[in-house]
């Protein structure tokens, strides 16, 4: 999809980021999830409800996307909930963060997606009613999709968690997560990359995580990781050594809590303070001292995503995209 105004150039003004987590987002209302058949060959997280009809599977992920939705807004964050468009052939429209960033400067990065039936999730629609209706300021979009022509793919803030006070791009390499892709972005945006490999075991291999955003979350004052899931002990150190040298805590999450989507989380500015949203499975799947440990961060808000989580193999975070953007 061609994006008017999309370019490849370098942006001259990247001031550094002074927030790490906004009060602003937008989420896609679903009108045609399922199990994606395209996504599922890397996303190992993703299974089959079985003797579920499709349209009862579309009304509970609904219910399942207004209770967040509700949630987010009832604590305070300001919530642009856009309906998945015509002719809903976009089974995972409900997980935006993976094809758009925006950022403080008034840029906005597209990115390319590994499945196919994903690609047409771009919207710019959004990004025009974001701008003229909602008055939020775009300076400039940044296109890689370009990298799909080469089968190199960067799936937004899935495959990059960043630190935007910082200004690192931290990417567990994978079929959805290119190195090259990854050195791009950083290049336009003036990132730091911190790349590695991140792996789960499955069917008794270890294969590689697909997003980043599965395994780790940043906010203002903490990370929540996963750093068994990195077997390299060389790259393990660096990653933490590169965590803690920003003074951010580091909140130990086990591989069996990844699975329930413990590290799917995202620090947002609710009406009091931050809070730190995610479902109620990874909710529950923490234990008393990393809930305690987290809770000196932000409000911990949750909902009940499990239909979404199991069809769709992606949680809290991936359903809400940020926007950094400032007001006119």
């Amino acid at each position: 999809m061609a994006f008017s105004g999309a370019q490849l150039s370098h942006c001259a003004d990247h001031k550094p980021a002074m927030h790490q987590s906004t009060s602003n987002v937008f989420m896609i209302r679903p009108q045609s999830f399922r199990k994606n058949e395209e996504t599922a060959t890397n996303n190992l997280y993703q299974q089959t409800l079985e003797g579920i009809s499709p349209e009862e599977l579309i009304e509970r992920a609904q219910k399942e996307f207004d209770a967040l939705s509700d949630a987010l807004g009832a604590a305070g964050v300001n919530v642009f909930v856009f309906e998945e468009q015509e002719p809903y052939e976009t089974p995972d429209a409900l997980f935006p963060n993976n094809w758009i960033s925006t950022h403080e400067n008034g840029d906005i990065g597209l990115y390319p997606m590994f499945a196919p039936n994903r690609r047409t999730e771009r919207r710019e629609d959004i990004i025009v009613q974001l701008e003229h209706d909602a008055g939020f300021v775009v300076q400039n979009i940044i296109d890689f999709t370009e990298f799909e022509s080469h089968d190199r793919f960067l799936e937004g803030t899935g495959s990059m968690v960043l630190d935007r006070v910082h200004r690192k791009a931290y990417a567990a390499i994978s079929p959805r997560t290119d190195e090259t892709a990854l050195l791009h972005f950083c290049q336009e945006f003036d990132y730091e990359p911190v790349a590695f490999s991140a792996l789960q075991t499955a069917e008794g291999k270890r294969l590689p995580i697909y997003h980043t955003n599965v395994m780790m979350s940043i906010g203002s004052g903490f990370c929540a990781i996963c750093l068994s899931s990195i077997d390299d002990i060389e790259e393990r150190e660096a990653v933490q050594q590169e965590i803690e040298s920003n003074g951010l805590e580091i909140i130990a999450l086990s591989e069996s809590q990844i699975a329930q989507f413990a590290g799917n989380m995202l620090e947002l500015q609710g009406a009091n303070g931050p809070i730190i949203a995610m479902s109620s499975s990874a909710f529950h799947a923490l234990d008393t001292e990393q809930t305690a440990a987290l809770k000196k961060h932000g409000e911990l808000v949750h909902a009940d995503l499990t239909t979404i989580e199991t069809c769709g193999g992606g949680s809290a975070r991936c359903m809400i995209a940020e926007i950094h953007l400032t007001k006119g």
